[in-house]
Parts: structure tokens; sequence; C-alpha cells
């Protein structure tokens, strides 16, 4: 199933993100948009955009006069006892609110000390997470989560992964080619979601977006049914285009 390229990182928007929180945050006596403009270089409607995401995230508050001042979310961020339950609260948040837009369990994957992990996933009776009948640090190869993982590495990673977890086969669509898969992940493009079209589970797909916060490796994704399989290209379009709150939450 092709998916549109083109698609536009959300690092990039984390990025400007946390500029504009910072200049902000040096102004705390307020400072209008006008202003953060000379600060930060976007273009008008990107800054709009981007102020109001953080509004609503809880991290910077408009003033009747249309200056900004820090919000809640990031006051409390700078509070050290505070700092990771807020995170993860504003994490889980995002992670919720993205799963009800797409209609799909989302989950968020780390590759951490040459393993992978997903310590999130929001997930309900109506969108139910995948099936997990294979531990997910055995199967990198076969996930969305995990190829998304192991293309953010470099040459010698991956191959470091495969000789310490062997690619086998868990239905008639895994690939085991371990130059096969090494190649494929060489070629995928860093802005466009990767797949799983029932690699690792028979009746269900998957895609995921790289979530990359300084030195973290990190993925979001996303599965349905294979019965949804018309759903798959545009969810994963939004995933990637809504994945900044998250990114967010694991950069601040």
């Amino acid at each position: 199933m092709a998916i549109t390229p083109g698609l536009t990182a959300p690092f990039h928007s984390v990025q400007y993100a946390l500029r504009l929180l910072e200049t902000i945050a040096a102004h705390s006596d307020g400072i209008p948009e006008d202003e953060i403009a000379r600060h930060v270089d976007l273009p008008p409607g990107q800054l709009s955009h981007l102020l109001l995401m953080l509004g609503r995230e809880g991290y910077v508050h408009r003033l009747p006069d249309g200056a900004y001042l820090p919000g809640d979310a990031l006051i409390l961020l700078s509070r050290g006892g505070d700092r990771e339950r807020v995170r993860h609260d504003k994490l889980r948040e995002a992670l919720d609110d993205l799963r009800v837009s797409l209609g799909a369990a989302v989950y968020i994957g780390l590759y951490r000390d040459g393993e992978l992990e997903v310590p999130h996933v929001s997930e309900s009776p109506e969108t139910p997470p995948v099936h997990q009948w294979v531990d997910f640090r055995s199967a990198a190869h076969a996930t969305a989560i995990g190829k998304c993982l192991l293309s953010q590495l470099d040459h010698d990673g991956r191959q470091d992964h495969f000789a310490r977890h062997r690619a086998a086969r868990l239905t008639s669509r895994t690939i085991t080619d371990a130059r096969v898969l090494l190649s494929s992940l060489e070629r995928q493009p860093p802005t466009m979601p990767v797949l799983d079209l029932q690699e690792y589970a028979v009746g269900t797909l998957c895609a995921a977006v790289p979530l990359t916060a300084g030195a973290t490796v990190g993925t979001l994704a996303l599965s349905l049914p294979v019965g949804e399989a018309h759903r798959l290209r545009q969810a994963a379009e939004t995933l990637n285009r809504k994945a900044a709150p998250a990114l967010l939450s694991l950069a601040l």
C-alpha cells in the first residue's frame, strides 16, 4: 500500500516549538506574537499554528491583549519534583487524543541499550492493541515499530541488533533475510511512515513514524485490523502530521 511522499517530519515542528518556549519563558511579563516572530524565523501562518498547538497542550497562555506567557504545563516542568509526572501526563494526553482522532490503538516505541521497548500504549475496547504473541524485542524485523527504530540506527547498530536477534518467520509475509532487511532499512526515507502489512501477526496492519528527541531513538505507531486496510494510508499520514505533541512531551 503506497503512502503519499513529502510528509513533514514532526521533529522540525518541535525544534521550532522549543525555540518558541525558550523565547516566551524569557519574557515573564508576556511577549506579543510579532516580537516572537523576530526571535523565531517562521512564516506567520506556521507561527500561529505552533502557538495554537502549544496553547492547547498548556505550555503557553495567551493574554487578552494577545501577548503570550508560559502556561501551567511549562511552569510545572520547571519544578524538578513535578517534571516527570507532568511529562508523563502530557504524553498520555497526547496519545489518547491521537487514538481518538485516528480510531486506532497508538504506541510509543523506544530503542534503549540495544533493545526495543514499548513503554506507552493508548488503547480502548473500540481500538484494541495488537496481540503481542511474540515479544516485540525479538520481532523488530517484522513490526513497524521495530523497523522504524532500526532505520534510525547506523549500519553497525542494525547489524549488531540482527546479530543478537535472529529474524524468525512469524507469518508468510515476514522478511527474514538479513541482507534484504538491512537494505530496506537503509533506503527508508526519514519522512515516510514505516509499514507492517501482516508481517508480525495475521490480520493486523501497523504504521510508524520516527520520534527523534535529542539522543532518544523513538517512534510513534498505530495498529489497525486488516479489515480496515482502506484507512491505513490516511491514518499513517495523520499520525505523522499530529506527532508533534507526543514528541514535544518526550523532548521537554
